[in-house]
């Protein structure tokens, strides 16, 4: 089977969670006799690239930047990106697309899927298509928001929120005109795919609430493959409790919660692992909070990614936003290391209290401040909650379920044709 992944970014410029789970399920099919490639925008000068990451060919869209205003125009149509996506279907001649993520990408690339007669699956692996900040959060005011509401005027509010630039009273509605506008085009475009794949009850339920086709949308986990041994790390565990961040590094992660809620513990340090150069404000405002038992890593590679989790007590997601997946949770789960979680979307159905983990409230410094107390005072709480750890869906089982898929949906429009 030719399979086409469409994905927004990237390695090398960007790694992130999508970004990793699209790579790693390139490989695995590609590892099952499948051809695989991906198509991504990227910089550069106009045109299409053919090139390769881990050996998995890559079709790099390049379309310039890809700022916050150009990602959102790009979504009403891009001569240049609709062109270099029907170049690389044209050489590639898939017989199947994978939507990841489409932010960035115009919409018009999905229907030139669709009149090319190639089935489609799409993964929800955040709120893209109706929310064009992708998290649900709002910028205004920083809070968790339920979608569009009013025709879009609270979406507009987030706009200009973003750029911080006055707007006039008649440039309010027009905005938001747009952003219904958009949000048609994003429903439109996925909610033709043969099956959107939620990774989570959670973002399954979210969407049907949303008036997204009940039928048509199936739960399949990530799955997660950890290396058959851990290689040493340079990290050294210290003495007491050794918590362990690793992720983005960006406000809606709630790292800042953690930072403070570690002011004044006693008997525990924290570590925090990510790339310091995608926020650098936010990374020096955390750097500005953190006590002498806070310590900054950096990224980590893959490898070390699991040294640092065999050495940690606690692996710790203080996000703010609705989570629809979190790799760290489960690889966490295979490393046999308990997860100190917001009690919130799907890191609530992740995390099972007192047994696996411990859900506190999200931004409540002092609720986390307690919680991480308690477990250094209680060290048997850890031996219990690692004795709880039921091992997450391997990569195997999510390639097998995925295959599936695939299978059923190139021979469904086989037999339609």
């Amino acid at each position: 089977m030719r399979i086409l992944q469409i994905v927004h970014q990237y390695p090398p410029e960007r790694i992130g969670g999508t970004e990793l789970y699209t790579l790693a399920l390139a490989k695995g099919m590609m590892d099952r006799g499948h051809q695989v490639a991906v198509f991504h925008r990227a910089p550069g000068s106009p045109g299409l690239v053919l090139s390769d990451w881990e050996g998995v060919p890559t079709y790099r869209a390049c379309a310039g930047d890809m700022t916050p205003v150009s990602a959102y125009r790009s979504s009403f149509g891009d001569s240049v990106l609709s062109a270099a996506f029907a170049q690389a279907t044209r050489q590639f001649q898939p017989e199947l697309v994978h939507i990841q993520h489409l932010k960035g990408l115009p919409s018009s690339i999905v229907r030139h899927a669709r009149e090319k007669r190639i089935p489609q699956i799409c993964t929800l692996h955040d709120y893209w298509a109706v929310c064009a900040n992708a998290q649900l959060l709002t910028n205004y005011d920083q809070t968790i928001c339920m979608g569009p509401r009013n025709g879009a005027t609270n979406c507009a509010r987030c706009a200009v929120a973003l750029l911080d630039k006055p707007i006039s009273v008649l440039g309010l509605p027009m905005l938001a005109a747009t952003m219904v506008w958009r949000n048609r085009l994003m429903a439109r475009a996925l909610q033709t795919s043969d099956v959107m794949v939620a990774p989570t009850d959670f973002v399954r339920n979210w969407f049907i609430a949303y008036g997204w086709p009940e039928e048509r949308i199936r739960v399949i986990p990530h799955g997660i493959e950890p290396p058959i041994s851990n290689p040493e790390s340079d990290v050294k565990p210290g003495t007491g409790l050794t918590v362990a961040y690793i992720g983005g590094l960006s406000w809606q992660k709630g790292v800042h919660i953690l930072v403070e809620a570690f002011d004044g513990l006693q008997d525990a340090q924290l570590w925090i692992a990510g790339d310091q150069t995608f926020d650098p404000a936010y990374v020096a405002h955390l750097r500005a909070l953190a006590s002498s038992n806070v310590h900054f890593l950096g990224p980590l590679a893959r490898a070390e990614v699991w040294a640092t989790l065999a050495q940690a007590d606690v692996v710790a997601v203080p996000s703010l936003w609705y989570e629809t997946f979190s790799l760290i949770v489960h690889e966490a789960f295979a490393a046999g290391v308990p997860v100190l979680a917001s009690d919130l979307g799907a890191l609530r159905e992740a995390v099972r209290q007192g047994q696996d983990g411990w859900l506190v409230q999200p931004g409540d410094v002092p609720a986390w401040r307690r919680t991480l107390s308690h477990l250094t005072k209680e060290p048997d709480l850890l031996e219990h909650a690692r004795a709880g750890i039921r091992p997450p869906v391997t990569q195997e089982e999510h390639l097998d379920r995925v295959e599936d898929l695939y299978k059923r949906a190139v021979g469904a429009h086989g037999d339609s044709l």
